[in-house]
């Protein structure tokens, strides 16, 4: 399939694209930020410990 955009089209479609890579990027900038400082806090589970809660969710 072949897509025919004229100059003022592909320009927004490209802002546009920009604009939402942007803002994903800052999302998961953000995430990134907040599990260090949990982790930082000692908020955090071991291998084990996720390993288990797994486990009994797959149980119940």
């Amino acid at each position: 399939m072949e897509v025919h955009l004229n100059p003022e089209q592909a320009s927004k479609l490209a802002q546009e694209a920009i604009t939402r890579y942007l803002e994903e990027e800052a999302r998961f900038l953000e995430a990134v930020k907040l599990g260090e400082s949990q982790l930082e806090r000692g908020e955090y589970l071991t291998h084990e410990e996720v390993g288990s809660r797994i486990e009994r969710l797959r149980k119940s």
